[in-house]
């Protein structure tokens, strides 16, 4: 059995550039979040033919083996296209995560530094890695792990939807079986850089549900972005 909680919040933004999306079919599900940059409404424009363009190609197509190279190949050309169209749009982009469960597997893709954290038997198992400078410098054995939400480049990114590149450069998990006790948490940087993922962690632990897992994380965004430029923060939660 799926369950899940969804929601999207501008934080004390006066507009929300994030954008969430799912669509079901029986065993079958697509989970979608993206987060718009640009500003001026862009941003959520983008951010909105993201989700909208993968949830439309989750429906159209019957082999869905190819799905996540389809849904950000599709996203990327929708944005390009009305980038052409729209010269005020030039500048809008927009970072994209996707879940995909299928009735014996589960599989995920991701771009930006909108991230998806995969818990197994109530414990962290895996997370992806942000297309981002802090990411990379981690990468390299310059900064520590714990350093990403507080470094002053935190915001610069180097792969998003909405730039002009030869080929979509997104990352794609590797297949993972549905063997029950599982949870996904897809979530914008306005969500993940509030809350650590201990308490992520924890807090999964004592829910009671997908909606009480949001609900109790929300809690300690909160109190953690008081009296604070919060930005725009999103998450969807999957059990299964």
């Amino acid at each position: 059995m799926v369950k899940f909680s969804m929601f999207s919040d501008s934080g004390t933004r006066p507009n929300n550039e994030d954008n969430i999306g799912m669509y079901e079919d029986g065993e079958n599900y697509c989970f979608v979040l993206a987060d718009g940059l640009g500003g001026h409404g862009k941003g959520e424009v983008a951010s909105q033919i993201a989700v909208d363009s993968s949830i439309l190609k989750y429906v159209e197509m019957e082999d869905r083996r190819d799905f996540l190279k389809e849904a950000f190949e599709s996203a990327q050309a929708t944005i390009t296209r009305y980038q052409n169209e729209e010269r005020s749009c030039m500048d809008m982009k927009t970072t994209m995560v996707a879940l995909v469960v299928q009735e014996d597997s589960v599989r995920w893709g991701h771009i930006g530094d909108s991230r998806l954290y995969y818990f197994q038997r109530g414990r962290l198992k895996e997370r992806t890695l942000d297309h981002s400078v802090p990411q990379m410098l981690v990468s390299v054995g310059r900064l520590k792990e714990r350093e990403i939400r507080h470094h002053p480049d935190r915001n610069r990114l180097l792969r998003v939807l909405g730039i002009e590149m030869d080929e979509v450069n997104y990352q794609e998990s590797e297949p993972v079986a549905r063997t029950g006790q599982q949870a996904f948490l897809l979530c914008s940087d306005g969500f993940w850089e509030l809350i650590e993922e201990k308490k992520m962690e924890a807090l999964l632990k004592k829910a009671e549900s997908p909606e009480h897992w949001v609900r109790l994380m929300q809690e300690v965004i909160l109190k953690n972005g008081k009296n604070t430029d919060m930005d725009n923060y999103s998450a969807i939660a999957v059990w299964l």
